[in-house]
């Protein structure tokens, strides 16, 4: 007996058609998987289209498959989009509608810029969430009863599912094979696409860009120094002198204008730094951890991994202009 699992697509305005049409290859090929696997109960995701129509209070389907007007698709999908997020009034049409197909028992899922989508459903008061690191900023200061980790590529929250970056959507498409058609079907649509599996986090690809614009000179002539020296003088005396402020004024104007306290702030400098070299240079890792700063590797270890999420030695592996 084979068994259809609805997945809608919703289509809003400024979509990413190539997230939208990857991901219903992306199912074609693992239901043709699927298939081949055969078995008693296979299972097969049906994918249904959903787009604002002028004359209906709410999105209709708009694909060839045919199915009860009262039913809920088990997944709705928000993809990511092109330019900026959708605006609030943008997002009013579909934000009751979603929270209503939700309530039915529809799991929701973003990508990217998505996740806007969903934050103004209202359900995302203390659940965590992510969405592409660059619209980190803007996504807490609109909706900050969620709690946004933008390191994470992929948070399964069981009934809300998100996903980071704009390329994202292969992850939570492989995320919801596996949910529902199993790991080997997963592995065998991972593999033929020659993508990795969903076990990867954001932050090995965020580029660390500080907030610049908190309007605190003060604090911004700091930023300015630190950049241009990499950081390697992150003793609190200097930076206060080079502020012309009291160390814990400095501490706490630091924190309030750039979000982070001076150690961290630097120690991602100065990691921004060794992921470019480890990524364009061919310096042994002991001594990059020299150049950028640090007498002790085992220190700069340390510290890149807590902030990027794999050793430097990984990372090289990963990115590097040479690999392969």
């Amino acid at each position: 007996m084979q068994r259809h699992i609805e997945i809608g697509i919703v289509l809003f305005p400024g979509v990413q058609l190539a997230a939208v049409y990857g991901l219903i290859d992306l199912f074609a090929i693992a239901n043709e998987f699927a298939g081949r696997r055969g078995g008693e109960d296979v299972a097969s995701l049906h994918i249904t289209q959903w787009r604002q129509h002028p004359s209906e209070q709410e999105p209709m389907r708009d694909a060839p498959i045919v199915h009860d007007r009262s039913s809920s698709p088990a997944v709705l999908l928000l993809p990511p989009c092109l330019g900026d997020p959708l605006s609030r009034e943008q997002a009013e049409f579909f934000a009751g509608w979603l929270a209503r197909q939700h309530r039915n028992g529809t799991t929701l899922a973003s990508v990217c810029g998505g996740a806007f989508l969903l934050g103004e459903t209202g359900l995302l008061a203390g659940r965590t969430v992510t969405t592409h690191w660059a619209l980190a900023d803007a996504f807490r200061q609109r909706f900050p009863e969620a709690l946004l980790n933008a390191d994470r590529l992929l948070i399964d929250d069981g009934d809300i599912i998100s996903a980071g970056g704009m390329m994202a959507w292969t992850d939570l498409g492989l995320k919801l094979v596996d949910r529902f058609l199993g790991p080997t079907v997963m592995c065998d649509t991972a593999r033929f696409l020659l993508v990795d599996p969903p076990n990867r986090e954001q932050r090995y690809y965020s580029v660390f860009s500080p907030d610049l614009t908190h309007g605190d000179p003060a604090i911004l002539k700091v930023q300015h120094w630190l950049q241009a020296t990499g950081a390697k003088d992150m003793s609190l005396a200097s930076l206060a002198v080079r502020a012309g402020l009291e160390e814990r004024t400095l501490l706490r104007r630091f924190r309030k204008a750039t979000g982070l306290t001076p150690i961290d702030y630097c120690q991602r400098v100065r990691v921004g730094k060794g992921c470019e070299l480890l990524q364009f240079g061919h310096l042994a890792i002991d001594a990059i951890a020299w150049e950028v700063g640090y007498g002790d590797p085992s220190a700069f270890r340390k510290v890149f991994q807590r902030i990027i999420g794999l050793t430097p030695g990984e990372y090289r592996r990963r990115f590097s202009v040479e690999r392969g």
